[in-house]
C-alpha cells in the first residue's frame, strides 16, 4: 500500500494545531473495510513519525482487522458501571490530555453511555478537533441524518443512531470505501463480516443485492457531493457561480415539518450549500393557543434542523407569504421547500389567491419552489433547476 496517508500527512504538517482536521471514511454497509483502511493509514502515519493514537476501534472479531492493531499505540478505554454492568467507552479526557497529532475514532454514530460528557461520539470528535487534534473516523451511510427515512424505505430498518450532515461538511476529506453488492455478499459468505451463525439471517434481511445497490448509490452520492464542495472551495474560488441556498418553510405540523427539514437538508448537502429553516408563527399558533405536544414537536424539529446544520428563523407575522418572500430575499435564497396540500401551512398560503402571489414573487426573483410530499419525496417538476 504505497503512499497511503501521504496526502493527509502533507496537510497536517502544514497546520499550526489551531483546529484539527477531519477525515471520514464512508461505506454503504458494515464489512466494506472502513476500519481496516483506517488502521492501514494509522500504520502509514506511524512509519512517517506522526504521533498517532487509537482512540477507539471496533474489530467485531474480524481477524484481519484485529491483526492490524498490533504495533499501534492505543489509549485504554474508560471503564463505566451502568445499571450493574461493566461497560467500556472511549476515554475522551485522556485523549485530550495526551494530545496526540492524530486519533483514530471508529463507529462515529455510536451513542455514549449515559453520564458521559457528550451524548454522541461525533460530539467527542468535535471536542478533539476543537483541541487541535486531527481525527480519522468512519461511518456507514445509513447513519447520516438527512437520508434516514430513505434508508428505512430501502431496508425496512429504522436506524436510531444518526450523525448530522454537518459532520461530513466539516470534514477536510471524505472517502468512500466502495464494493459491489456481489463483493460484499461474498465477504459475508466467507465469514469476513459476521460469525457463521449470523450469515444466513443477514442474507435474508440487510444483505440483499437490491438493498445494497441502493445504499451504495446513496454513499456514492454523498461522497460526490463532498468532492464537489472541495472543488468549489479549493479549485474555482475566483470563478464560482452564485451558490445554491435553500429555505425550508415549516409549520407546527410535526411529521410534515420533519420531512421538509430532512429533504431540504439532503438537497443542501448534495449541492454543498447553506440552508435555513423558517417558521412563521401566526396569532392562532401562539404558545397559549396550541397544545404542549405541538410545541414540543416544533422545538424538537428546530433542534433537528440545527443539528443538521441549518440556520433556524422564527418570526411572528400573519402574512406568511410576505414573510417567506422577505426573508428569502434578505438571505439570498435560491430554492424554497414547502409541504404538499392538506397540511395546515399549505392551507394558509393557498387560500385567497396568496399561493398565486407566492408563485408570482418567486418567479419574479428567480427562486425555485420545491414541494415535498407527505412521503418525503419531491413532487414532479419541483426539483431546483
Amino acid at each position: 500500500m504505497p503512499h497511503q496517508g501521504d496526502e493527509w500527512l502533507s496537510k497536517i504538517d502544514r497546520d499550526l494545531r489551531q483546529q484539527g482536521r477531519l477525515k471520514v471514511y464512508v461505506g454503504m454497509s458494515a464489512g466494506v473495510g472502513k476500519t481496516y483502511r483506517m488502521l492501514q493509514e494509522a500504520h502509514a502515519l506511524l512509519r512517517k513519525g506522526i504521533d498517532v493514537q487509537i482512540g477507539l476501534v471496533e474489530t467485531h472479531n474480524r481477524p484481519e482487522t484485529a491483526a492490524l492493531l498490533q504495533g499501534l499505540p492505543m489509549v485504554n478505554r474508560r471503564e463505566v458501571f451502568y445499571k450493574g454492568k461493566r461497560l467500556y467507552e472511549m476515554d475522551l479526557q485522556a485523549l485530550l490530555l495526551l494530545s496526540p497529532t492524530v486519533v483514530i475514532v471508529d463507529e462515529l454514530a455510536h451513542s455514549n453511555i449515559p453520564g458521559s460528557k457528550n451524548q454522541k461520539r461525533w460530539q467527542d470528535v468535535l471536542d478533539l478537533l476543537e483541541a487541535g487534534i486531527h481525527v480519522i473516523t468512519a461511518v456507514n451511510i445509513q447513519h447520516i441524518e438527512s437520508i434516514n427515512q430513505e434508508v428505512q424505505r430501502i431496508t425496512g430498518i429504522a436506524v436510531q443512531e444518526r450523525v448530522p450532515d454537518k459532520i461530513l461538511q466539516l470534514a477536510d476529506e471524505v472517502v468512500n470505501i466502495d464494493l459491489t453488492a456481489e463483493e460484499l455478499i461474498g465477504r459475508l459468505q466467507d465469514g469476513k463480516i459476521y460469525t457463521a451463525d449470523k450469515v444466513e439471517q443477514a442474507l435474508q434481511h440487510f444483505f440483499k443485492a437490491d438493498k445494497l445497490l441502493q445504499l451504495r448509490e446513496l454513499a456514492l452520492k454523498a461522497v460526490a457531493g463532498q468532492v464537489e464542495r472541495k472543488v468549489d472551495t479549493e479549485v474555482t474560488r475566483d470563478q464560482r457561480l452564485q451558490p445554491a441556498k435553500f429555505l425550508a418553510c415549516i409549520s407546527s405540523n410535526a411529521d410534515n415539518a420533519r420531512q421538509i427539514i430532512r429533504k431540504t437538508g439532503r438537497l443542501a448537502s448534495y449541492y454543498n450549500s447553506s440552508w435555513l429553516v423558517l417558521y412563521v408563527q401566526r396569532r392562532q399558533e401562539a404558545a397559549d393557543r396550541i397544545g404542549l405536544a405541538a410545541q414540543r414537536h416544533l422545538i424538537n424539529n428546530m433542534k433537528l434542523a440545527t443539528e443538521m446544520g441549518a440556520e433556524v428563523l422564527q418570526v411572528k407575522e400573519q402574512d406568511v407569504t410576505g414573510a417567506i418572500i422577505r426573508l428569502a430575499l434578505e438571505h439570498q435564497v435560491t430554492s424554497i421547500a414547502i409541504g404538499r396540500p392538506k397540511l395546515n401551512w399549505w392551507q394558509v398560503v393557498s387560500k385567497s389567491g396568496t399561493f398565486a402571489r407566492l408563485l408570482k414573487q418567486l418567479q419574479l426573483h428567480h427562486i425555485d419552489l420545491i414541494i415535498v410530499s407527505p412521503s418525503g419525496k419531491t413532487a414532479p417538476g419541483s426539483q431546483p433547476s
